[in-house]
């Protein structure tokens, strides 16, 4: 990787960062496409701030993670029609200094998903009220699955199944829902706090597809659980490489380089301890 004053820099901004893989990801994809790119990760509450600096200091493009892809949007100077939808962003595009904001979650989780199962027409439970699951909601809902949101704060569950016309089943009642199709998209379990898990044992059943929107680690405390059930588990690495690929073709116009990009995040999380 070569750094000089032609070097375009694009990042990750979020709180905390100690769990992403974006940077190994995206540097292999700049890095196997011969890009004069870096990819940095900028720890920060300040997204305002962030959004002055990235139009000051010329930053071509950002990832935007917990807790900002809701709280960002009315910052940006436009917001693709997908993202505006779902409400939340997690890609912006600085275009000759006006910021473009997209959704590639709901994307990168369908892909991962349709590998395993058709939404289409099944029970599927969503755990989870944030920009994640706001996105998975979203793309589950234009697949026409018959979906459901739990949430450990009731409030902002029934603000989500307001907004995809779903119901809400309080969270000590998800095991009579009987879903298809159950997918976690909270922080609970992430690390550095892998033995959490949002839901008891009792939940999974063996003919379930179940998906942790979690990446780090693979193997989550939920998708253990879950297979020790007999459920078909999807990991989060594939939801997460998915939507990095169309963050790499909406900054740079490229197609991206997928295995290149999941083979460098297998090294970093198989070299932890």
């Amino acid at each position: 990787m070569r750094i000089d004053p032609k070097t375009a820099v694009y990042g990750i901004v979020g709180y905390p960062l100690a769990h992403t893989q974006s940077p190994a990801m995206h540097n292999a994809a700049f890095l196997r496409t011969h890009m004069n790119a870096v990819y940095l990760a900028f720890e920060t509450r300040d997204i305002d701030g962030c959004l002055q600096g990235m139009r000051g200091l010329g930053i071509k493009g950002l990832s935007i993670t917990i807790p900002h892809k809701s709280t960002v949007i009315p910052l940006l100077d436009k917001v693709d029609d997908l993202a505006l939808n779902i409400g939340a962003v997690n890609t912006i595009v600085n275009q000759e200094g006006s910021l473009v904001g997209y959704n590639t979650d709901a994307t990168g989780a369908l892909m991962a998903l349709t590998e395993k199962i058709d939404p289409a027409g099944r029970n599927c439970l969503l755990i989870g009220a944030g920009g994640a699951a706001r996105a998975i909601g979203f793309a589950l809902t234009q697949q026409e699955a018959r979906l459901s949101i739990t949430n450990r704060s009731v409030a902002r569950g029934e603000l989500l199944a307001r907004a995809l016309t779903c119901p809400f089943i309080p969270l000590e009642r998800v095991k009579a829902v009987h879903p298809e199709i159950l997918i976690h998209a909270t922080s609970v379990g992430m690390y550095p706090r892998e033995e959490e898990c949002v839901v008891t044992p009792a939940i999974f059943q063996k003919e379930m597809v179940v998906m942790d929107a979690i990446y780090n680690p693979l193997n989550t405390r939920f998708l253990r659980l879950a297979a020790k059930q007999g459920c078909t588990t999807i990991s989060g690495l594939g939801m997460f490489i998915y939507q990095g690929a169309e963050q790499f073709r909406l900054w740079t116009g490229l197609t991206a380089p997928v295995i290149t990009m999941k083979k460098a995040v297998e090294q970093v999380l198989g070299s932890l301890p």
